[in-house]
């Protein structure tokens, strides 16, 4: 049936993707602490269902996710629909997030790209960006990680092809993440 096979593709996923994934997940969760504890903060960017999961994990960082904590500095480059109609009509969709980056990202902040490909153009010049910038780069990806996985200082690649599977668990590694800071905070 279609309802236990999607249940079990998901499971399978998760179960596999924490496991290659759980000491990247435990370094990440330490870094974002150490970022926001020195004063910086977390930029979220991706397109579409992953534009959304930025959003998500932006606002359980600015608000509160588990307990009554202050707010934590997340920002997620997805919302500002002037900038990105702006800067997607003067210089071209590709540059939406990396002129974004230009203008927020300080050394000692963290860019999380989100991208079930690993190959979102946009995604790309963003993390360059951010690198150049002396940030801490993140991606989380699917399938093989695509261009990416070679670039970015920490690769969390879910462990599917299937562009609903890794969209299920970057919320899920986003939730992991929140939960770890707020012990921490």
């Amino acid at each position: 049936m279609i309802i236990e096979g999607i249940i079990k593709d998901h499971n399978n996923c998760v179960e596999k993707t924490i496991t290659v994934n759980k000491d990247l997940i435990i370094q990440l969760a330490d870094k974002v602490y150490n970022c926001l504890i020195n004063g910086n903060k977390i930029l979220l960017f991706g397109n579409g269902g992953s534009a959304a999961d930025a959003q998500h994990i932006s606002a359980e960082f600015v608000g509160r996710f588990l307990k009554e904590r202050k707010a934590l500095p997340a920002i997620a480059l997805t919302t500002d629909s002037s900038a990105i109609t702006a800067i997607a009509n003067d210089y071209g969709y590709d540059q939406v997030f990396k002129r974004q980056v230009d203008a927020l990202a300080v050394k000692g902040d963290i860019a999380i790209g989100i991208t079930t490909s690993g190959n979102s153009k946009n995604v790309i010049l963003g993390l360059e960006s951010a690198k150049k910038n002396g940030c801490l780069t993140v991606v989380f990806s699917g399938g093989d990680g695509g261009l990416l996985k070679k670039s970015c200082d920490i690769n969390i690649i879910a462990q599917s092809s299937v562009t609903a599977r890794i969209q299920e668990v970057h919320i899920l590694i986003g939730h992991i993440l929140c939960a770890m800071v707020d012990e921490l905070v």
